[in-house]
C-alpha cells in the first residue's frame, strides 16, 4: 500500500473506533453549560492550539457558546510565559477570567498533558486549577488521554493504531470531533452558511 493508501484505511480504523456515546455525552454537556450561562475554554498547545481558535469560532457562531482561547491573545500569553513561565500560562489566564462553577476548560491535546516527564506542564496545572475551581473538565486527546483523561470528566480519546503517526491523527480527529459537537441536534443553534442556503431553496 501506498503511504496515502495506509493513512487513510487508518483515518477509517480510527473512525469506526471512536466512542460515539462518549462524544453524545459531551454534546449534552455542551449544552447544559450554554443553558447555565457559564464559558467553555479551549485550551492546547501547537497544532492543538490552533485547533482551538477554529473551534472557538464554531462553539460560539454556530453553538451560541460563550467561548474564549488564551491561544488567541498572543501578547498575553507570551508575557506570561516570559514573566512567569510556560507551565502557569493557562492556570494564569483561568484565575484573571474568574473561572468558576459555571464554566468548563476543553483541552485539545496529542497526550493529554504529563506531568512526569514534564510534557504540556500548563495543561496539567490548568486542569488542578479548573478542579480547584468547580469547572468541568473536557478534552479531545490522543494515546491514552494523559492527565486529561485521569483527571478530566468527559474525555474522548482518540485511539491510536499506528505508534508513528499519534500526532497527526490526534490532531486531525480534534477537527472531526469538534464539528460532530457543533452539528449536533443539541448544540447546533444556527445552521452552517451553505447548508443554510440549501435549507431555503428547499
Amino acid at each position: 500500500m501506498t503511504h496515502a493508501q495506509t493513512y487513510l484505511d487508518q483515518v477509517r480504523q480510527i473512525a469506526a473506533a471512536l466512542d460515539a456515546a462518549q462524544i453524545d455525552r459531551l454534546a449534552l454537556e455542551l449544552a447544559a453549560l450554554r443553558e447555565r450561562g457559564g464559558r467553555l475554554f479551549l485550551l492546547g498547545v501547537g497544532g492543538s492550539a490552533a485547533n482551538c481558535s477554529h473551534a472557538v469560532n464554531d462553539f460560539r457562531k454556530l453553538g451560541g457558546i460563550e467561548a474564549y482561547s488564551p491561544c488567541d491573545n498572543v501578547a498575553e500569553l507570551t508575557a506570561r510565559t516570559n514573566d512567569e513561565g510556560w507551565p502557569t500560562v493557562f492556570e494564569g489566564w483561568l484565575k484573571v477570567s474568574r473561572a468558576n462553577e459555571r464554566d468548563a476548560i476543553m483541552i485539545f491535546s496529542v497526550g493529554g498533558g504529563d506531568a512526569v516527564r514534564n510534557v504540556s506542564p500548563n495543561l496539567v496545572r490548568a486542569v488542578d486549577e479548573a478542579k480547584k475551581r468547580g469547572l468541568k473538565v473536557f478534552g479531545i486527546v490522543g494515546r491514552d488521554g494523559g492527565y486529561t483523561k485521569k483527571a478530566g470528566d468527559v474525555v474522548v480519546v482518540v485511539p491510536t493504531v499506528d505508534a508513528n503517526a499519534i500526532t497527526p491523527h490526534a490532531e486531525a480527529f480534534q477537527a472531526v470531533i469538534w464539528h460532530c459537537l457543533v452539528t449536533h441536534p443539541a448544540v447546533l443553534m444556527q445552521a452552517n452558511k451553505w447548508e443554510g442556503l440549501e435549507a431555503k431553496k428547499a
